[in-house]
């Protein structure tokens, strides 16, 4: 019986194979090998420009090659350090993902916060934390960009990307879920002394049925660099930020502290308005006046230590 079953599973991996390029969802090597380059060489000629113009920071970008396989695996072998994003393109395909290498991200972020070239390094392999996956939601818009501007379909549809996330995060495939083929596109990208990826995770259904354009403009319409920085800066204002108080309280001698009991009353510093530090993380803000509201205590803001700019360029960092 068990060497019946094992007999049997390669023949069910075939015919799956097999049906699949039957319906035009599995192609043979050179062909999904020649697509891809051809992806490959679209967004070397065309997303550095995107970034140079939006960001004004020079991007380089080179094809890495691909794999084929089956999507799922394909997805899971992009690492645990990058930022996904599921798209469609109506009348192209309805589930392809974008992935960027997180090192870019952060990377990306230290150049449009005004990081001095020399001071950026290899940044520590880690998840995005949500204020850089937000400037992730633009970059992968970009790419997916680009990718429509070299793929002719009916209609002038925009592709639509889901908010990226963590690998960490994204959520696990249904039980009846039914893998497809796919290939991946991988993009070498460069900013600075930093070196990274990104991909693009095309089901095969729809790569063969491409035809990929270079188009003939490399003008793209695009934001500029303040525009990108005021929206990260927008971004961190809208930000949940944990705040924290500190109050000076009366010095003790090391006796008098080691000898603390339960109930034992340490004074305040301050003999008359109580003033308090508050700082997010670990940089100090306001300077505030200790009371009470109701049931509450509270803070009074009483000076601002830290300018609007140095606080958002603080909390952004």
């Amino acid at each position: 019986m068990t060497m019946a079953m094992t007999e049997n599973k390669p023949e069910s991996v075939m015919d799956k194979a097999l049906l699949a390029r039957l319906t035009g969802g599995l192609g043979d090597r050179k062909t999904v090998e020649k697509l891809c380059s051809d992806f490959g060489h679209l967004f070397t000629e065309f997303l550095p420009d995107v970034f140079q113009s939006e960001t004004g920071l020079q991007v380089e970008v080179h094809y890495n090659g691909h794999e084929a396989g089956v999507m799922s695996e394909l997805i899971a072998e992009l690492g645990d350090n990058v930022a996904l994003a599921d798209g469609s393109l109506r009348n192209w395909s309805p589930n392809f993902v974008i992935g960027c290498d997180n090192a870019f991200i952060i990377t990306l972020m230290e150049n449009l916060l005004g990081a001095l070239p020399e001071t950026i390094e290899e940044p520590i392999r880690r998840p995005l934390s949500r204020i850089e996956l937000d400037l992730s939601v633009m970059v992968t818009g970009k790419i997916a960009s680009v990718l429509r501007s070299g793929i002719d379909v009916p209609g002038s549809f925009e592709p639509q990307l889901g908010r990226p996330h963590n690998t960490e995060d994204r959520p696990k495939l249904e039980e009846d879920h039914v893998d497809e083929y796919g290939a991946v596109v991988k993009m070498g990208v460069e900013l600075g002394p930093v070196a990274s990826e990104f991909y693009v995770v095309i089901p095969q259904k729809a790569l063969l049925k491409t035809v990929v354009t270079v188009p003939k403009s490399r003008n793209q319409a695009g934001q500029s660099r303040k525009e990108w920085a005021e929206q990260m800066a927008e971004q961190v204002r809208r930000s949940q930020v944990k705040l924290q108080a500190r109050i000076l309280l009366q010095p003790l001698s090391l006796d008098t502290i080691s000898r603390l009991a339960v109930g034992d009353v340490i004074a305040f510093h301050d003999r008359g308005d109580v003033m308090v530090d508050v700082s997010a993380n670990g940089k100090n803000l306001y300077r505030c006046e200790f009371g009470r509201a109701g049931e509450h205590y509270t803070v009074r803001v009483k000076d601002n230590v830290s300018s609007e700019d140095e606080i958002l360029r603080h909390l952004m960092g």
